[in-house]
This record gives structure tokens, sequence and C-alpha cells, in this order.
């Protein structure tokens, strides 16, 4: 063992989570591995020595990489290695970052890094959590100055119990599934999905979470205590109070007017940007000792366009655009916007604007998953579009930014309760969300435009889902909790809180906060003012839409759904998959195949799709007593011919059983391929089908046919029937004994 190993070990709720230190990447800044069970999670933190010059912004990066071979897997790509980061590693690392950035030192500008693995995963613990609590161990640690430390914890509800660090399998059966960060004093990070959980089980949820990791801030205080290193010194750029003030005298009274005039994002933008670019052109002009560099004004003036707008919510309830702090912006709702997608809505809240799309496929378009979570497929996908033109910008496109990634599966989260399953509804579902404008809240507005979507295609959804973005203004014990945020309430208040739900409750929730934490008092006042919101903003939706169309669109592919017995399902794929690709091809049709025998026939026209399942049906049917059928003669013998009354299932019609009147030769009546209609009769134990074209004209029973054939045949009549399986060889003595055939 390395002389310097440590390990520390605490309890949280029913487990043990230890945290280890000394053994791994010595010439890191920190670094520990998390262990819970046989589940073990690496962080490392490192600091360059150098601050980085003209930037305005703290260069942070965290960054999870999921290792396969921490749960015994290649990975599935070309390459057979890890490459671009999956979507559950790329949250995981927005989860980690959340909580952290907000302790660091104001003003820091030396790059920071903090890089995660996953080295060993048991395929039952979530590795998101520890992940958070090893970046944060990591860095209390470190030389690194970090204000330090946080901790992080999973909150399940099975039955009203709730559970501590849920299990894959727990969260299952949990109707909540909560993550949540903070320090010793308060939360600082939530992400939640929750299955219309009310808001005071939630409250509830989240006191506990807080209580519940103190343990692990006491075991970090101990670790930086006995074997932290001491902390670099770092220059900070700060400005000077001096300046800051005068900007802020000079700016307050044209700051106030263009606020008193409630003006559009972008001309409010635009008299911001002039007044700045007058500020700071005064406060360059002069002699060289008075001389302040343009770039240091312009962050004086947004400290003190900050203050301006901050004092105005706090003092006199006003926001930039003249609502209170419980007003939501004007909406307006349209559905089927886009005539040949299976349905769209546009959902426009003041300046911000989505276009949402929903698309249906088959169960086999769902998205296969190739990461260290138990889930395999994903039927139901949300993808989260942001162009530069929803701002009024130009950049270039560089593809889904994690911001991108992480709005989607919010949304996507906040709906997945709400989808009806598999079971009641066989389609995968895919909606896009495209941002058209943007000023605040795009996520939200995703999550409303996405219910409607979904009710204009005909989705039959559980209920309607609703968002709305909170935001916090905080100065000493005075504080403002706002509704329905703007981007620059985003940018300058304390909090972004986005609450999304039903009216039975809440279904996903999402907290970022720039302060070191906030109380459950203040969540609990912000998640009943979201209430109050989602219940106003839901009647302005179903004003528009009230309930799922009842029938799908015209271009929506119908599934016809035909069950099997599990024993035929080669028969239906045929060799190399060659019977199924042929009806899928002659029907126009998609089929997918589950396990149990369940079959989903997919088609936009339905005589395909009829075809596909009739051909299917008599593919697996089975002979039944008293059924009748029209066969094709496929066989004559001497004693009668064999019908093929199923496909690759024949059974034979005694030379007794052809006609009404007595028959001298089979051929006289028959011939090799002439289609007849006849009767089941008779079934015996070893398969053989016998089968009567008399019973058919005659309109006898099932019952009479048997008995009528017993008497004419005294009870001992040759051959016996059809049997499944291929002809057997011989001549006319294999002939005689019968025997029909199931060729497969």
């Amino acid at each position: 063992m390395h002389p310097e190993f440590k390990r520390y070990t605490t309890k949280v709720g029913s487990q043990e989570i230890a945290i280890e230190t000394g053994k791994l990447a010595a010439q890191a800044g920190g670094a520990v591995t998390v262990h819970l069970n046989d589940t073990i999670i690496f962080a490392s933190a490192t600091m360059s020595p150098n601050t980085r010059e003209g930037i305005d912004f703290f260069p942070l990066s965290v960054e999870y990489e999921e290792r396969m071979y921490a749960g015994g897997k290649i990975p599935g790509s070309f390459f057979r290695r890890e490459s671009r980061p999956s979507g559950d590693a790329i949250l995981t690392s927005r989860l980690t970052d959340r909580p952290l950035r907000p302790l660091f030192p104001e003003g820091m500008r030396n790059d920071v890094q903090i890089i995660i693995y996953s080295l060993s995963s048991d395929g039952e613990n979530p590795l998101d959590i520890l992940a958070i609590n090893a970046a944060s161990a990591a860095l209390m640690i470190s030389d690194i100055p970090w204000n330090g430390p946080i901790a992080a914890i999973r909150v399940g509800r099975i039955n009203g119990q709730f559970i501590i660090n849920p299990t894959y399998q727990e969260l299952e059966e949990s109707d909540l599934d909560l993550r949540l960060a903070g320090t010793r004093d308060a939360i600082s990070m939530v992400e939640c999905g929750a299955k219309e959980v009310p808001e005071e089980v939630m409250v509830a949820a989240l006191e506990l979470g807080h209580k519940s990791i103190q343990p692990l801030i006491e075991l970090q205080m101990k670790m930086a205590e006995e074997i932290g290193k001491s902390k670099k010194s770092v220059v900070t750029t700060n400005l000077n109070p001096d300046l800051v003030n005068k900007v802020y005298n000079r700016s307050l009274q044209p700051m106030t007017d263009l606020l008193e005039k409630t003006l559009a994002k972008s001309e409010f933008y635009a008299g911001v940007a002039s007044l700045s670019e007058e500020i700071v052109a005064e406060f360059t002009e002069g002699g060289e000792a008075d001389k302040v560099a343009p770039e240091v004004v312009k962050s004086a003036f947004s400290e003190a366009e900050a203050r301006i707008i901050r004092d105005r919510i706090l003092k006199l309830n006003k926001r930039i655009d003249g609502r209170t702090t419980t007003e939501i912006r004007p909406i307006w709702c349209e559905v089927g916007f886009s005539p040949r997608t299976h349905g769209s809505a546009i959902f426009t809240r003041g300046e911000t604007q989505v276009l949402t799309t929903a698309t249906l496929g088959t169960l086999g378009d769902a998205q296969l998953l190739d990461t260290l979570n138990p889930m395999k497929t994903k039927r139901y996908m949300h993808h989260y579009n942001f162009p530069p033109f929803s701002t009024g910008e130009v950049k270039p496109l560089r593809g889904q930014s994690r911001r991108e990634i992480g709005h989607g599966a919010l949304a996507e989260r906040a709906l997945e309760p709400v989808i009806p399953d598999k079971v009641d509804f066989p389609y995968t579902i895919r909606l896009v969300s495209e941002v058209m404008a943007s000023n605040g809240s795009s996520s939200m507005a995703s999550v409303c435009g996405s219910t409607l979507a979904l009710m204009d295609t005909g989705v039959p959804i559980k209920a309607p889902v609703a968002g709305v973005a909170m935001g916090l203004v905080m100065q000493g014990e005075k504080y403002a909790i706002l509704t329905d945020i703007l981007g620059t309430e985003d940018h300058l208040g304390d909090m972004d809180f986005k609450v999304t739900g039903t009216t039975r409750g809440i279904t996903a929730l999402q907290m970022d906060i720039k302060v070191s934490g906030v109380s459950s008092d203040i969540m609990s006042q912000a998640l009943e003012q979201a209430r109050i919101a989602r219940l106003s903003i839901l009647d302005k939706m179903l004003a528009v839409l009230p309930a799922p169309r009842p029938d799908l669109k015209e271009h929506t592919p119908r599934i016809t759904i035909v069950k099997i017995p599990v024993d035929k399902i080669g028969a239906i794929i045929g060799p190399g998959g060659k019977n199924i690709r042929a009806l899928q091809e002659e029907t126009g049709t998609k089929i997918d195949i589950e396990e149990d025998g369940t079959i989903y026939i997919s088609s936009t026209d339905g005589v395909g799709a009829e075809i596909a399942r009739e051909r299917i049906e008599s593919i697996t049917e089975t002979a039944q007593i008293g059924r009748i059928y029209t066969g094709k003669v496929v066989r004559l013998a001497d004693f009668g011919a064999f019908v093929e009354i199923l496909p690759g299932t024949d059974g034979l019609v005694h030379i007794s059983q052809l006609d009404s009147e007595r028959v001298n030769k089979v051929e006289d009546l028959v011939q090799m391929g002439d289609e007849i209609t006849v009767m089941v009769i008779g079934i015996d134990p070893m398969g053989k089908i016998r089968l009567s074209r008399q019973a058919v004209l005659e309109g006898w029973t099932a019952e009479e046919a048997q008995e009528r054939d017993k008497k004419s045949s005294g009870g001992s009549r040759p051959g016996g029937g059809g049997r499944p399986g291929g002809h057997r060889p011989g001549g006319r003595d294999n002939d005689r004994r019968g025997g029909s055939n199931n060729r497969r």
C-alpha cells in the first residue's frame, strides 16, 4: 500500500460510502476515488499556475468520462473505444459543474479542470451523485482556492416512503428521482424528475435530502483538515469600489429612464449598449494618470446595471418589462402549424417562442443506448435546438451544445411521466423543439409546446404539462421571487429555478444558483408561486386544444398488434430474415417482433397493414376442428387428395369425403393446384389432419362429419390425415399410410 494512502468512510442512509486518496494521480492538484459497494468513481482537480488574460469569466471545465470497461463492456462504436461523450455523460458533467461553480472566489481567472472517470460500475448504483461528491472531495484536499465543501444525494419515494440513494431497480418503482447538492447551510443545486408529486411532498424530500448530506460534508471537512494541501494564492480581477460607485451614480438616472419605457428586448439592449458606450467614453478621457481601461469601465457599468435593476425589483416591485414579481408574460399558442409532420405546435410567451414537432415511429425506431446505465433503449426522446437567430445573433453552427443537450433532457424528463406505456401506445416518440426567439425560459416554452404537439398528434398523454422558470433577487435578508423570468433577470439574478408539472403535481425541477445556497423556505415559496403560474399557463394552452385529438393524423403510421406463439417467431422471420423482409417489401409495412411473440405492424396504408396481419396470422395459425378453410391441392393419391389449408400445413381429404356423391377416382374431381373448400374434422395425437369437402357441401357440423366418416369407413379407414413436418419420402405404400405436411 502506498504510504500516503488514506481511507475515510461515513454512512449515508443505509449505505457506507468511502473516499480514498493517495493511491492514484499524485501529480494532480487533488485526486480521490469514491466507493459504494462495487462502484468506484475517480475525480481529479487541477489549476493552472497563471491567470488567463483578456476574459471576463471564470474558466472552469468539468468533464465526466464514462469508461465502458467499468461495467465489463467494450464500446459499441466502429473504433471500439470511447469517443464522443454520451448524453448521460454530458448531463453528469453539467450536474457536477453547477453546484461547484458558485463557490470559487469572485474574480478568479485561473483555469481549473476537473476530470472524472468511472472505474467500476456494479450496475446497481447510479454514478452521477458519486461524481459530484468525488469532485468536491478532490477540490477540498487540493491546492485550489474554493469555498466548499458540497455534498450530493439522491432521494426516491416508494409507496410513500423516502429512500436515500436508491438503486436503479428501486428507481423503476419510485415516483420521485430527486438529485440534490448543497453546503452545510443551504441547498445549492436541484435536479428532479417526478410522477406528479405534490409540492408539499417535494419540500419534505428537499429537507430530508439536505439533512442527509451532512455526514458527507463532515467527512470532507475532516479530510481537508488532516491531509488537505495549502491553498494557492490567486490574483482576482475585482473592480475598484470607487470606480463602481462613480459609474453607478452616473448611470442611475439614464438607466432608470430607460427602464421606465418598458421597451422590447432588442430596443432595451440597444439602449443599454448606447449608454455603456457613452459612459466608457467619459471615463476613459483625460490625462494619462486618470485613464481607465475601457474593459474595466464596461465591467463597472455591468455591475451598476445589475444593481439598478435589482434595486427596482426589491424596492419598487418593478421588473424590466413593467411586470410585478408574480405576473406571466402574454401567451399565444397554435397547433397544426406543419401539415406533414405528425403533430406540431407553436408556443409563444412574451418574446420567447418555440416550435415543437412530434414524430411517431415503430418500437424498432427506439434509440439504442451504449452506456453504463442498465437501460438499453429509449422510446421517447426530446431534442432541443437553440440557433443564433433566436437571439438576433450571428454565430457558427458547431453541432449540439452541452446546454442544448441539458435543456432537451429537462423537457424530456418533464413529459416522461405522462407518456403512455408502450402496451397502450406502441410507438417510439420523438419531439424536436426549435427555439425561434428567446428572451428567457425557452426550455419551459419547449415543455409547453411539446405538450400541445403531442396532443395535436393524438398521443393519449395522461395529463397536459406546463413549465415556468422562477428567479430570485436576494440582498441580505430581503428577497423577491420572480415568476417567468426574462433573459436579463436570469443573468443578473441569483437563481434560475425551473418547475414543470400537471394540475396534480410536479414532474420536473431544475435549480441553478449563483449564491452559496437557498433555504427550504425560499424554495417552498418558489414552488407555490410556480404552481399558481403553471395552472394559469395550462388554462391558456387548453383553450387552444383541450384534449389529445381522438385519432392520429393522416400521415401518421398506424400500428397493428398481432400476438403469436413464441415458437412461431422463427417461421415469421424465416432463414436469415428472408420471410419478414419479403413481407415488408410486398406490403409496404414495417414489422417489429418482440421476444414474447408480440408483433407490431406499422403502415400509413391500412390495406398494406391488413394484408401483413392476415399473412402473419395465416403463417402462425394452427388448424382447428370444425373450422372451414379454402386450400390448394398439393398432392394426389389413390385414396384422396392432400390440401394445403395454411402456409406449410396440409391435411388429407379422403376420397369418400371429396363429394356428396361417390367418387371413383380422385382425378375425376380435383387436379393438382385446384382450390377447394374443406372442413377440419379430425386431428390425431401425431398432428395428422383429416379434412372433408363433403361436410362443407352438406352443411354438416364437425361432429356430424366425424360420425358419418366413421360409419362409411367402419372405423378403420387407412390414412388418418396429415402431420406437421416435411413430406415423407416414398411411393404409393407410404402415401397409403397418409401423412400431411407442415412445411416450414
